[in-house]
C-alpha cells in the first residue's frame, strides 16, 4: 500500500510543492511547527531512511540542503533546523523548520493552523528562492 507521500508525488493528493527533480521532493507541511516547515522526501517509497543507499542518501541530503537555503532566504528566521523522526508516516522523509529558538522544534507542541493561501503564499516565495 502506497503511503500518503506516493499519493502526494503522483498529485492524487493536493500539496503545497516547493520543489522536485526526479527522484526527490519537497512539499510544506500542512501541520507546520513554524511557517515554512517543509518535508523533503525520495520519491522511491523507502520506510526507513537508513535504508536509502548511500549514494541516494546523499542526494538526498543535498537536495535537503538545497531546499533548507531557499526557506531561509525566504522565511525570516535565525536556523532551519532539521529533524528525521520517521514514526508518523511509513515513508523516509526529513522535516526542514525555520527556527529561532530551540523550543520551534519542539514536536509535542501545538501545531500551527495556517490558512490555505497564507500557506501557498510561503509556498511561493520559497519556490522563488529554489536554485
Amino acid at each position: 500500500m502506497s503511503s500518503i507521500f506516493v499519493k502526494i508525488v503522483r498529485g492524487e493528493i493536493p500539496c503545497y510543492k516547493i520543489a522536485e527533480n526526479d527522484d526527490f521532493f519537497a512539499f510544506l507541511d500542512i501541520n507546520p511547527l513554524a511557517k515554512g516547515h517543509t518535508l523533503v522526501i525520495p520519491k522511491q517509497e523507502v520506510d526507513y531512511i537508513f535504508d536509502i543507499d548511500d549514494e541516494t542518501h546523499k542526494e538526498f541530503w543535498h537536495f535537503a540542503k538545497r531546499v533548507s537555503t531557499a526557506i531561509k532566504l525566504a522565511v525570516t528566521c535565525r536556523r532551519i533546523g532539521v529533524a528525521v523522526i520517521g514514526l508518523e508516516v511509513p515513508h523516509a522523509h526529513i522535516h526542514l523548520i525555520p527556527m529561532n529558538r530551540v523550543s520551534d522544534m519542539n514536536f509535542a507542541s501545538p501545531k500551527l493552523k495556517v490558512p490555505a493561501d497564507e500557506l501557498e503564499k510561503i509556498a511561493q516565495a520559497i519556490r522563488s528562492k529554489f536554485i
